[in-house]
């Protein structure tokens, strides 16, 4: 991503990699994320693999690591608010991986911060054509959708915690989606379970659902045992 998610407010510690737990990668409600390249998304290349005879593999092996450099580095132009330097760093990766969903992602994610929704929505489309279970992604599209098209976002969400059920802000998000189409016992639903993940949303729930939502209290043990 950049896969760090960057609130609206844009905290610049809220980013997070891609193998990260996905309920750790947002950060907040509606919030953006840029991605940044685990040392883990890359495959590790073996010495015999290196030293194919037709010499493919060795050039796979340095395509991906200047990719993963790039990619770092485009990170680092984002958290130092340069997004147009950054996003062509990205696009840069794109020229040598047509099919890398964290650039993609991330040319996603400066474009929404950029005010460019739909230019934002291509390249998240481009990401889930690399990988259709790809949650960041899926849940930018859904925020950004939102407004203009609930079913949809609805649709992205529910796509989103099928998932990674652990994404409680997706949760939270596809509650308040169904909320605003009079669907009650559906967001309820979901807010419940965005509240069993993450407690500390409880206090974001509605009004009128807040009450039924209200966090079990954690288990105490009896004195002795």
């Amino acid at each position: 991503m950049v896969q760090r998610h960057i609130p609206p407010n844009r905290h610049p510690d809220s980013m997070r990699c891609d193998q990260v737990k996905r309920r750790r990668l947002w950060t907040g409600v509606g919030a953006a994320a840029v991605a940044a390249a685990g040392t883990a998304t890359w495959a590790v290349m073996t010495p015999s693999e290196t030293t194919a005879a037709d010499g493919t593999s060795e050039t796979a092996a340095r395509t991906a690591l200047t990719a993963e450099a790039l990619l770092q580095a485009g990170l680092l132009q984002a958290q130092h608010q340069d997004l147009s330097g950054a996003e062509a760093t990205f696009r840069r990766v794109l020229e040598m991986d047509p099919d890398n969903k964290l650039a993609w992602y991330n040319v996603g994610v400066v474009a929404q911060q950029s005010g460019r929704p739909a230019e934002a929505l291509r390249a998240y489309d481009a990401a889930l054509k690399a990988d259709p279970s790809f949650t960041s992604a899926l849940f930018n599209q859904a925020v950004l959708v939102k407004a203009s098209d609930p079913d949809r976002a609805i649709t992205l969400l529910e796509r989103t915690v099928s998932v990674d059920p652990q994404a409680s802000t997706a949760h939270f998000q596809l509650g308040e989606t169904l909320a605003g189409k009079g669907r009650d016992s559906e967001a309820l639903d979901a807010y419940r379970r965005a509240v069993a993940v993450d407690a500390s949303l409880h206090a974001k729930v509605p009004a009128k659902f807040r009450d039924a939502t209200r966090p079990s209290p954690s288990p105490t043990t009896s004195p002795g045992r």
